[in-house]
């Protein structure tokens, strides 16, 4: 999991939603625009205290019944036009924020999908969920409300004060007086909750992590009766996130409770010091009037600084989850990954020659001349090391010193005990990782120096571990090979014997559902193996693709395999003999390195390791890796 920087709150929030500047951007006009309606809608309420003012100087002194009429209708049209000018101000932002938080939705899918492998290997879904979800309609909310009315209150309570000053100066003194010890409680506030929010914030990551994995996860959990521990376990993350609430709660409970009762004493001081000056015949009813009324209008701006505080505290916290993903870097593009890639400089061939069992060196298998043609293309591993990102410093590396070459049209399996590194070998080939030292080349061109679109398109894959989308048969397919048709399609399911689709309810058009969990392990499996044969490629990475079969459709699946390999050039990661079968040679992977290349019968007769291994024996834990 992700560090997460909860208790970091040496950090503006102001620059951190200054970040949102270029999806706000577009939409900026619209966003003025409201604010200065809003801000028009606003004074509008500051002008009713002056018409008060107005009425009780005039035509209440006076004793006038038609000017009081007057005043009225004044009145009344001034609420109408403000009710109005902020009905506007919603419509104005209402549809452009919602597409703000759809690109921004967009982007970060986007991004996702461009992440390398190690970042979604150390990230639970949960978190990036409540980031594409919740956090984005916190911040549609900052976008539509408390954005406008920070600045709308603000220029609220500076022409307030100004008209309050203009009545009377003494008493605007008198209200102005608690602005700083104000100032002083709003930042305090905003120091302590900003750290709760953030954690607030992680801990419902948390908590969708929780919830997704027992939804995916229910057949194990029905399957060992593990409802109660998985129950205690989301009623104690619950309970966290119920306790920071409740400080959430506590906090904004306390600013809310100063700020209201700091300025209420203000008031009621200028309320006591201006009934004396009307008493003493220095300040007129009306202005009395007109002043309080202008000070209970500046309420709701004075009071709503806290709330409006917390919700800009919490976008900002979103805004720096958002970023959090969106600042990882994606997965190098060609011209940066030929600079910043790992060394890409030539390694002789087969220069790990000397750990290699004696006798078992690849040897030619036609004429010299035109067997050092052919083996200048195929698939090449090149000094080739890796170390996954997250490991610890000094760490034993999972692959050390690969050469193996793999000729064009030939079938390489990978045989190797739990642990030796097999599929990460297989994985370094469509670039699902970065190698970390050597080079991997196809027909010869080195695979960083290739733009990924077109590496992916050369390469084929299948894992041992079908993922299906919630799509239909066909679709699910076809995403191994853009643009291919029926004909290929059935193809592909022919040759992966899938042929029970045609016996689902809508045939090819059938939903597989979620993960593919409305079918079996076998059948998930040969739509993937589907999937990665539809396209015809000329390079095929299969990881162990007919784990789940039974023994009779292996057989079928595997003549039909055969001849998709003749013409294509393969890595089939094995662990029976029936799949090493399908292979013209076989590399040995023990602890990180190619212990020796050869046919099945050749390493029988002369590996023991290689032996014991299709024998189906456990091996002692000296040859048991502990690499992924």
């Amino acid at each position: 999991m992700p560090e997460k920087p909860a208790e970091h709150t040496e950090r503006s929030a102001v620059r951190s939603l200054l970040r949102l500047w270029p999806y706000v951007r577009p939409v900026r006009f619209r966003l003025v625009s409201a604010a200065v309606v809003a801000i028009l809608a606003s004074c509008l309420g500051l002008a009713i205290p002056l018409v008060l003012k107005w009425m009780v100087d005039g035509p209440v002194a006076d004793r006038d019944p038609g000017g009081v009429w007057l005043g009225a209708l004044y009145l009344l049209l001034l609420g109408i036009v403000e009710a109005l000018l902020f009905g506007l101000r919603r419509w104005l932002v209402a549809r452009p924020l919602a597409g703000v938080e759809a690109s921004m939705r967009a982007a970060l899918y986007r991004h996702l999908q461009r992440l390398p492998v190690a970042f979604h290997d150390r990230w639970p879904s949960g978190q990036l969920l409540s980031r594409g979800t919740t956090d984005l309609m916190l911040l549609r909310l900052f976008l539509a409300f408390p954005l406008t009315f920070l600045l709308v209150n603000a220029t609220t309570i500076v022409v307030g004060f100004l008209i309050l000053f203009a009545q009377d100066w003494s008493l605007g003194l008198v209200l102005l007086a608690p602005a700083v010890p104000l100032m002083i409680l709003c930042s305090l506030f905003e120091t302590k909750y900003a750290v709760v929010a953030r954690r607030a914030q992680d801990q419902v990551g948390d908590l969708t992590t929780v919830v997704e994995e027992s939804v995916l996860g229910i057949r194990i959990i029905k399957g060992f009766g593990r409802h109660r521990s998985q129950a205690l376990a989301f009623r104690e993350l619950s309970r966290r996130l119920r306790t920071t609430e409740l400080g959430k709660a506590r906090l904004l409970a306390g600013i809310w409770a100063l700020i209201t009762a700091i300025p209420e004493l203000a008031i009621g001081a200028a309320l006591v010091l201006g009934t004396v000056q009307v008493a003493d015949g220095d300040l007129s009813a009306g202005t009395l009037v007109a002043f309080l009324s202008t000070a209970l209008a500046l309420r709701w701006p004075v009071e709503s600084i806290g709330f409006l505080l917390a919700i800009s505290q919490e976008s900002a916290t979103a805004t720096e989850r958002y970023f959090e993903v969106m600042d990882v870097a994606e997965e190098l593009g060609t011209e940066a990954a030929a600079k910043a890639g790992p060394d890409t400089g030539p390694a002789p061939a087969h220069s790990s020659s000397r750990s290699l069992s004696p006798g078992l060196l690849p040897a030619p298998s036609g004429a010299g001349d035109r067997d050092r043609d052919r083996d200048r293309g195929g698939l090449a591993f090149e000094g080739v090391g890796f170390r996954y990102p997250d490991a610890a410093p000094g760490s034993v590396p999972v692959l050390k010193r690969i050469d193996l070459r793999i000729r064009p049209g030939e079938t390489m399996a990978l045989v190797g005990a739990t642990g030796s590194g097999k599929t990460t070998l297989t994985a370094l080939v469509p670039r699902l990782h970065e190698l970390t030292a050597g080079r991997i080349t196809l027909d010869g061109e080195d695979i960083a120096a290739m733009e990924r679109p077109r590496l992916r398109e050369l390469v084929s894959v299948a894992f041992e571990e079908p993922t299906l989308f919630s799509a239909t048969v066909g679709e699910n397919v076809l995403m191994g090979a853009e643009g291919a048709g029926e004909e290929e399609l059935r193809r592909a399911l022919s040759v992966a014997q899938a042929d029970f689709v045609y016996d689902l309810p809508h045939g090819l058009d059938t939903q597989v559902g979620e993960q593919g969990l409305s079918l079996s392990g076998g059948q998930r499996q040969r739509l993937a193996l589907a999937r990665a044969v539809v396209g015809k490629p000329r390079f095929l990475v299969l990881d162990d693709p007919l784990s789940a079969l039974d023994v009779h459709t292996e057989t079928l699946v595997e003549a039909a395999l055969r001849r998709v390999l003749e013409h294509t050039t393969a890595v089939v990661v094995a662990h029976r003999p029936s799949t090493v079968m399908l292979a013209d040679r076989v590399a040995l992977l023990s602890d990180g390195r190619i212990s020796a290349v050869g046919t099945h019968q050749e390493l029988l007769r002369g590996n023991a390791e290689y032996a014991w291994l299709m024998s189906g024996a456990e091996l002692t834990p000296s040859k048991e890796g502990s690499t992924r």
